[in-house]
């Protein structure tokens, strides 16, 4: 699994050593990733215009105007599935990280082995959250659980993506969207995806979901329809 992950911390020497230190977990476990590092909380905001797309996050406490517990409740304000995990030399800090649910305080100088700890725990946590679409929108992003999604309609050069409370719909084809979706979701037609979570009804040439919405098939689709929603549930 391929994971974002941020280190920000106005010590030039930490921040290569920690970046470091990823790679080099990431290169034993067998993972891919991402890594970015920031100066300050001031400039991972901006990089991120307010919405950060990362997966891990590894702040240290001391820094400039905006420290890293201001920053951690920043960002958990927005975003309760990003593991945080602190970076300090002093331990006074740590009562105020469960007010941001971090994943856990490292005590500098960070050792390899404590880190890769911390970085497996992050990464089996991200794991068990289940699959999120990102969703480019009207110079925005969105991260849309799969499970909030009820199915999705390819529209020329663009998709609309269907959840309970809304539609999004953004630029890109169905069959790179379904590539970042989970097994639920099932082409029923050519131009579109079902979440099979939310068929309620099965018939020759539509589904009824549980919101009422009726999704259209493709003929003699309704038995593999069922047969599929007989595997997974």
């Amino acid at each position: 699994m391929d994971h974002r992950i941020a280190v920000c911390d106005d010590a030039e020497p930490d921040r290569q050593y920690i970046s470091g230190l990823v790679r080099q977990w990431a290169a034993g476990t067998g993972r891919t990733v991402h890594v970015d590092m920031f100066v300050s909380a001031e400039q991972f905001l901006f990089a991120c215009d307010g919405r950060p797309d990362y997966d891990i996050l590894l702040l240290d406490i001391e820094m400039g105007a905006m420290d890293g517990v201001a920053l951690a409740k920043r960002i958990r304000a927005e975003n309760e599935r990003v593991q945080i995990v602190f970076l300090t030399g002093f331990p006074d800090f740590m009562a105020e990280g469960y007010e941001v649910s971090a994943l856990h305080y490292l005590l500098k100088p960070v050792s390899a082995e404590k880190l890769s700890a911390v970085l497996e725990r992050a990464a089996v946590n991200l794991g068990k959250q289940g699959k999120r679409l990102r969703v480019s929108f009207d110079r925005q992003t969105a991260f849309v659980p799969a499970e909030e999604i009820t199915y999705i309609e390819a529209q020329k050069q663009y998709v609309a993506i269907h959840t309970q409370e809304r539609e999004y719909r953004m630029k890109a084809s169905l069959a790179d969207v379904q590539k970042e979706l989970d097994e639920y979701f099932f082409k029923c037609q050519r131009s579109f995806l079902v979440n099979l979570r939310f068929v309620l009804q099965i018939g020759s040439d539509s589904v009824v979901l549980k919101n009422g919405a009726r999704v259209p098939i493709s003929r003699g689709m309704a038995e593999k329809i069922g047969r599929e929603i007989i595997r997974l549930f």
